[in-house]
């Protein structure tokens, strides 16, 4: 099979090759589409446990916003890097 990328796809994996993360070109397209097939097929029932954590502690009221979860994260860097 011949198959036809776009110049920057190309340009991309071969990069990706010569540094060493895949042995060719030939593997890293086989990974990828391995990884498409495997999203078909995953019916995101591993999620399940997590949704429904996520959901009763939502109901707990144990949430916070998106920007207090990153002041926090803002806080514990600046905190970690003045030790």
């Amino acid at each position: 099979m011949n198959v036809t990328l776009p110049p920057k796809q190309r340009k991309w994996l071969e990069a990706e090759v010569a540094a060493g993360r895949f042995a060719s070109i030939d593997e890293a397209l086989a990974l990828a589409v391995s990884g498409l097939m495997d999203l078909e097929t995953d019916d995101l029932a591993w999620a399940k446990p997590q949704v429904d954590q996520a959901r009763a502690s939502a109901a707990r009221g144990e949430i916070s916003t998106g920007d207090d979860y990153l002041k926090r994260l803002d806080a514990k860097i600046a905190s970690l890097q003045s030790s």
